[in-house]
């Protein structure tokens, strides 16, 4: 039997407070919006699962779905989305893990995984799940951490980073905490059966001043 890697849990944590009210990340959640505006099928969808669900944040934009399940390894964080949500046919909250998805195949005709594949130790595996569980021809929007931007090559040319941005493999800058190259992303979906139709770049510079004064649609 295959072991299961490592997951990072977020069960008791305050990743909704600290982070994005109170964190300062107004930028990147505006950058998320337009991008999900501009990616997500014109014509909606039936059922969409959205995996990484944490506290729901991002779950009200999916408007052109029917149904969506929002599904998180932490049941703490389901129930902030409960909360923020509240009880609906239109959602189902879903405890579980994304290396073992608990669907048949072919559940869903649309899929998200926003800042979700970071935390992922075997990200390849966790693609060939969301695949498995997709019908053919559906939109899976997935946002991942890229090595390869300017404050991380800044910091390498400047010799206050060990890890090269331009290498193929991710790198683990903390526990369960990854950077991808993305040749190297493209190259997993691809091998999972995915076809590539659009990228954005969503808040590519992370450096704090160039957020406060380049608009987010840049």
């Amino acid at each position: 039997m295959q072991s299961t890697p490592p997951v990072c849990d977020y069960t008791d944590s305050d990743y909704q407070t600290s982070f994005w009210d109170q964190g300062g990340r107004a930028y990147e959640d505006r950058a998320e919006a337009i991008a999900l505006r501009r990616l997500l099928p014109s014509e909606g969808g039936q059922r969409l699962l959205e995996l990484g669900a944490g506290a729901g944040r991002n779950t009200p934009r999916y408007t052109g779905y029917q149904r969506i399940v929002l599904l998180d390894y932490s049941e703490t964080q389901l129930q902030q989305a409960r909360q923020r949500l509240g009880d609906s046919e239109r959602y189902t909250y879903v405890a579980a893990d994304i290396y073992r998805l608990p669907f048949m195949p072919g559940s869903f005709d649309g899929a998200t995984m926003i800042r979700t594949l970071h935390h992922m130790a075997d990200a390849p595996r966790a693609l060939e799940q969301v695949r498995q569980v997709l019908q053919p021809q559906s939109a899976f929007i997935l946002e991942y951490a890229n090595k390869r931007n300017l404050k991380s090559m800044l910091r390498y040319a400047l010799r206050r980073q060990s890890w090269s941005p331009y290498a193929p493999e991710p790198v683990e800058f903390a526990a369960l905490n990854f950077d991808f190259h993305p040749v190297t992303l493209r190259a997993w979906l691809k091998q999972v059966g995915f076809s590539i139709e659009r990228t954005l770049t969503v808040s590519h510079f992370r450096i704090g001043i160039f957020k406060k004064l380049l608009p987010t649609g840049l």
